[in-house]
């Protein structure tokens, strides 16, 4: 395999993942991988569903790749809810589960069962597979099954960089994987958090001098919010990526006022098209420009719809709905668009709020909140309203709850100024914390 070839012809010596206070080398990662491939060698066939239920660690990345090897079909699943590891399991009709205790890896094998059409067919073709889920937010999460082999060749050909990489996204995300296989192509010192607190993050970015941090705006406001950058040296940092939510413009540019030299560049993907190449107009926009070899893009009825060469084969337990006959991907997100090619997402289909008939959209709701010089953090929502329908409801985490009465009307005041009525909140609510998933992504709840 290319890629795994490249570690010991090219990167042998360098230093490729730091992990709870070990340094490994791209040697050692070969190494490893090596190790792992003759256990499984003994315990697994080729075209098998087999699933790591671990985060990132050495060993986890080294099993993994071991599995490519032996052209599996991957199902990676970090999360540590039992019920929840469980359902993927079944879903994905997994014959062998891989854990480890401490670096002993754990072998469970499972009564054979049917597979999908999709499976065997990568099976047959000797293709490795990848399973991944949705986050299962509107429903029953869904079992999305890539072509393994074509996302990490559409890394081939990255050129050898003298960088240090944090990983902030977990194993089983398109994102998370998307920063692995693009660090070890290019060689890369990646640095791996053994939790993902603030005080964590921000003192492996102090001990290992990271130059890129990819993160949620979620997770980068909790780093102003408790002073991370302030209390940590995080000097070494270059560049900051984004996504998986959209980013209000306010805290973007509380964000470059605080990182100061920081570059800021918004990511796009999908988990149903992979990682797209995007470009930001500049370090304090939130407009960005898509130009991908491997990706196409266009806009209908103001909503985001790709097609790329890297998308799933199709989902084991959903139909294709969002799927045009011609393989355009329905993303859900909505854009505006500006001149010389630049888009903006501005918010999810799903999460517009009606009220009495008009559109809202909870990003541009919070981009103005964050403004107030009182308000660190909120999120906006929709809730059920008798006589409109749905009504605009704001969780506001405040700089101080001293005077509460009087900061919800100054509150009120400050939208009435610089928002049409129907879009000023009918309620605020005084937190102490948003609600945003362990993946620190915003949690919205739609009540209609």
């Amino acid at each position: 395999m290319w890629l795994t070839n490249k570690f010991i012809e090219e990167y042998a010596e360098k230093e490729a993942i730091v992990f709870d206070g070990k340094v490994y080398t791209y040697q050692n990662l070969y190494d490893r991988i090596k190790h792992y491939q003759k256990i499984i060698d003994q315990e697994i066939t080729e075209g098998q569903v087999v699933a790591i239920t671990s985060d990132y660690s050495f060993e986890s990345i080294a099993l993994f790749f071991a599995l490519v090897h032996k052209k599996t079909i991957i199902v990676p699943i970090a999360s540590t809810v039992q019920e929840e590891i469980k359902d993927r399991i079944e879903e994905s009709k997994t014959d062998v589960v891989l854990s480890f205790d401490k670096e002993q890896l754990i072998f469970k094998k499972r009564d054979p069962s049917e597979k999908h059409e999709i499976i065997n067919k990568l099976s047959t073709s000797k293709h490795t597979g990848l399973i991944l889920f949705s986050s299962g937010s509107t429903g029953r999460p869904k079992a999305m099954v890539h072509n393994l082999d074509n996302l990490i060749n559409s890394y081939q050909g990255r050129k050898n960089k003298r960088l240090v990489f944090l990983i902030f996204l977990m194993f089983d995300h398109i994102g998370g994987l998307n920063t692995l296989f693009n660090c070890l192509a290019m060689g890369v010192k990646i640095v791996i958090p053994t939790d993902r607190t603030i005080e964590a993050v921000c003192k492996l970015i102090e001990d290992h001098k990271v130059n890129i941090l990819p993160a949620s705006p979620t997770f980068l406001n909790l780093i102003l919010i408790g002073e991370g950058h302030v209390r940590y040296d995080l000097s070494s940092l270059r560049l900051i990526t984004y996504g998986t939510e959209p980013m209000p413009e306010s805290l973007l540019l509380r964000l470059k006022e605080s990182f100061g030299r920081v570059k800021f560049l918004q990511t796009f993907g999908t988990s149903e098209t992979g990682i797209t190449k995007t470009q930001s107009k500049n370090s304090t926009s939130t407009f960005i420009k898509i130009g991908d070899e491997n990706s196409e893009y266009k806009i209908v009825d103001g909503e985001l719809w790709l097609r790329s060469k890297t998308q799933i084969l199709g989902y084991l337990n959903a139909s294709m709905e969002r799927f045009t006959t011609d393989g355009w991907f329905k993303t859900g997100d909505l854009v505006e668009v500006a001149e010389e090619g630049y888009l903006r997402i501005i918010g999810r289909n799903k999460e517009i709020i009606n009220v009495g008939g008009e559109k809202v959209l909870p990003s541009e709701i919070e981009s103005i909140l964050l403004t107030h010089p009182d308000i660190i953090d909120c999120l906006v929502y929709g809730q059920a309203n008798a006589i409109t329908g749905q009504a605009v409801t704001a969780d506001i985490v405040p700089k101080s709850t001293n005077e509460v009465r009087q900061l919800k009307r100054n509150i009120k005041k400050f939208c009435k100024e610089r928002l049409d009525r129907y879009k000023v909140p009918a309620k605020i609510n005084i937190v102490t914390k948003t609600n945003f998933s362990s993946r620190f992504k915003k949690k919205r709840i739609q009540d209609t």
